[in-house]
């Protein structure tokens, strides 16, 4: 029951808070209108699609692994039980954050959209503040050796190369 509750609670909140804040406002924003490529230069548009396509399936399976795994989900009022440091969480702390940023930076790119790239920047300092005041501390809280262990060789923000496995240091 807690799985499908899980499973329910986290495709609920994926649409609303990364919905709206990598879908809704970035096309309230620029209307999903494609203009000139920034500056000039193609190739902003072509690392735009690239960002968006890499950071869709990592925000999917972060709300996967959230529910499947952690049995809870990303909203802080039915967390999970279990500490999620698999898949993508072996490379870096963040990677939710880093894939809604990646899709709202992306939609700048490939829009041709500088309100979106600030945006997309005042939403990536929102989400370091968020983490560094309230939710790495929470986390150290709830999951304490368990996740100083892991914030210790895993960035915050920076991936590692090498996936980190729980009870490896380095």
């Amino acid at each position: 029951m807690r799985r499908i509750r899980a499973v329910t609670g986290s495709a609920v909140f994926l649409a609303i808070a990364p919905g709206t804040v990598a879908g809704y406002i970035p096309w309230r924003i620029c209307r999903w209108h494609v203009e000139a490529p920034l500056a000039g230069i193609y190739l902003f548009r072509i690392l735009g699609v690239l960002l968006i396509t890499a950071g869709l399936p990592i925000l999917l399976d972060s709300f996967a692994r959230f529910a499947f795994q952690g049995l809870g989900t990303p909203a802080p009022v039915f967390p999970t039980r279990h500490l999620v440091v698999s898949g993508l969480y072996r490379y870096v702390r963040n990677p939710m954050y880093v894939a809604v940023a990646w899709l709202i930076l992306g939609q700048g790119l490939f829009f041709g959209d500088v309100g979106v790239l600030k945006y997309g920047i005042a939403v990536w300092a929102a989400f370091h503040l968020f983490v560094l005041i309230y939710e790495e501390p929470t986390l150290r809280s709830a999951y304490g050796p368990e996740y100083e262990d892991f914030c210790k060789n895993v960035h915050r923000w920076v991936p590692r190369l090498r996936p980190w496995r729980q009870g490896e240091n380095g």
